[in-house]
């Protein structure tokens, strides 16, 4: 027979394991509402919703001089947690920035930390500083970036083989996390690359978050199920 004590121990050890993970949930916010781009600003020549994604699409007729971004217009962003799933087309380079700086308003050109997107998958999960220092680390590295801007390389996973955890032209989870100068991107639930900026002359702690459309050939972006949690 379940005493009291023990039913309430029960009980209350059930709902110890379950609150922390609703709080957590609970911890992300939406920040695309899957109809309009409400709070967000770009090139409305490139950028619409289409089937409930945010989609950049470039053309052959009207190629685009540089690289161009859809801005999140909601502030800054320091550290954080950013979770969606995006798509590229059969052509084309695309990105995420982050922590970034506005270069030109008018022409919505930023500059800072991206995890890229590309279709060949030979850079998709890499950090790239957009008009800054490059590529920071490749897939499968764990790259700490030292004050007088060198490197230090450790390689957690093979190149080739994390690539293969990328479906090429179809739906893909991504996952970027920025705590303080440690700097983690994830497709598909698999680390793809990480950065420790301890250049403290280039580094960013805060800056904007935005989606890339890459000048080049036409291509096609989408973003959907975009879910930010801002960490303390």
């Amino acid at each position: 027979m379940i005493t009291r004590s023990v039913a309430f121990g029960l009980v209350f050890g059930l709902l110890w394991s379950v609150t922390p993970t609703c709080l957590a949930q609970e911890d992300f916010q939406a920040i695309f509402n899957g109809k309009d781009l409400s709070g967000w600003k770009g090139n409305p020549e490139l950028w619409s919703v289409e089937d409930g994604a945010i989609t950049g699409r470039t053309s052959e007729d009207k190629p685009i001089p540089f690289n161009t971004f859809l801005i999140w217009e909601e502030g800054e962003l320091r550290d954080f947690e950013l979770e969606l799933d995006y798509r590229i087309g059969d052509a084309g380079n695309s990105g995420i920035q982050y922590r970034s700086k506005v270069l030109d308003e008018e022409n919505f050109v930023v500059g800072g930390y991206q995890a890229d997107i590309d279709v060949t998958l030979q850079y998709a999960g890499i950090n790239y500083e957009e008009k800054g220092r490059g590529i920071l680390a490749q897939r499968g590295q764990r790259v700490t970036l030292q004050e007088d801007g060198k490197k230090d390389v450790e390689t957690f996973g093979d190149n080739e083989m994390l690539g293969k955890k990328i479906r090429k032209s179809e739906w893909n989870h991504y996952r970027i996390v920025a705590k303080g100068n440690r700097l983690s991107h994830y497709i598909n639930s698999e680390l793809m690359s990480e950065v420790i900026d301890q250049q403290t002359e280039k580094a960013a702690d805060s800056g904007v978050l935005a989606f890339q459309v890459h000048k080049g050939p036409a291509m096609v972006i989408q973003f959907k199920n975009i879910r930010l949690k801002q960490l303390k």
